[in-house]
């Protein structure tokens, strides 16, 4: 029998097709009529951020010997779980590097860099007073970036930034070799959060990091900072941030990613003017969705060790 493949969420359909090919799949996502019934036949899970698969979704599934997880992060993945049963767990890790950073340059252009777009045929006036009125308080040559995690998409981000001419600052929990650093300095955690004028967190998802932006290094920013969050949302405290961007109007927070997700109504960040939420985004290209998407071809490979199966992947 070819091995069932469980998916339940969405993914691109020329994977999906490949993978067809290869295995039964069946598309069901948690809570839907008929998921228990095929957990409990699936050989694999095919998820992507919304599917938790920990110890109890698990203990359902007693096929299972693969866990694909198509994006970057394993943040809903209980590995613990999944190491105690001899369970395979595959994934993407640089899928989305260049579309996160195309992403963070895209937010820090919009925040910075006001314009107006012409709609009908202005007089001479009027084309004098909309290039008078419009104009950058600073450009990216004149500021100090501040990056939180120095990991692969960090490090893409340090990478542009220095070629744009900016001073790079990060902090990271390791030693990062000077060559990797695409000239980026390292500091000291409230340092960075203390002398940044666009500060942007690229942490994993690991339980020390839930809250890590609180209070304490929330406050040592600068008055007028421009903080992004496209890494997860749990890192940084909602309550600090919106005393803070209340007690700081000239500063702005982007956040692409939040705890929960969607956003719930009682968010202390809704309806601040200089809180701008946008629903996970970051990895939103294409390219990146593809990416992800043939995270079926090593969980084909593995699948195949494992229970059976032909190994090509062609």
């Amino acid at each position: 029998m070819r091995p069932l493949v469980l998916k339940t969420e969405d993914f691109d359909d020329e994977p999906v097709r490949w993978l067809r090919e290869r295995c039964t799949v069946v598309e069901c996502a948690p809570g839907n009529d008929g998921f228990a019934e095929s957990l409990a036949q699936a050989d694999a899970l095919l998820v992507r951020t919304y599917t938790i698969v920990d110890d109890a979704l698990l203990q359902a599934a007693p096929r299972v010997r693969v866990v694909a997880r198509g994006g970057v992060g394993l943040d809903n993945i209980d590995l613990r779980a999944c190491e105690r049963r001899g369970i395979r767990v595959v994934h993407t890790p640089d899928a989305n590097t260049q579309a996160v950073v195309e992403y963070v340059f895209t937010l820090i252009g919009d925040a910075l860099r006001p314009r107006v777009t012409l709609t009908r045929a202005v007089s001479s006036a009027e084309w004098r007073q909309l290039r008078a009125e419009t104009v950058a308080d600073r450009q990216l040559s004149e500021c100090t970036l501040g990056i939180l995690g120095l990991g692969r998409i960090g490090r893409r981000v340090a990478e542009v930034a220095h070629a744009i001419g900016m001073r790079v600052l990060y902090n990271d929990l390791v030693e990062i070799a000077t060559a990797e650093r695409h000239g980026a300095q390292p500091v000291a955690v409230e340092t960075l959060f203390a002398d940044a004028d666009i500060l942007t967190i690229h942490v994993d998802g690991r339980a020390s990091n839930r809250g890590f932006v609180g209070a304490a290094l929330i406050d040592r920013m600068k008055p007028n900072v421009l903080l992004l969050n496209t890494s997860r949302g749990f890192v940084v405290a909602p309550e600090a941030l919106a005393a803070f961007l209340r007690a700081h109007p000239d500063a702005l927070a982007l956040l692409d990613v939040h705890e929960p997700e969607p956003v719930t109504p009682d968010s202390p960040l809704l309806g601040l003017p200089n809180a701008r939420l946008f629903p996970h985004l970051a990895s939103r290209t294409r390219t990146a969705t593809s990416n992800m998407s043939w995270v079926v071809r090593p969980l084909w490979e593995a699948l195949s060790e494992l229970v059976g199966g032909s190994p090509d992947v062609t």
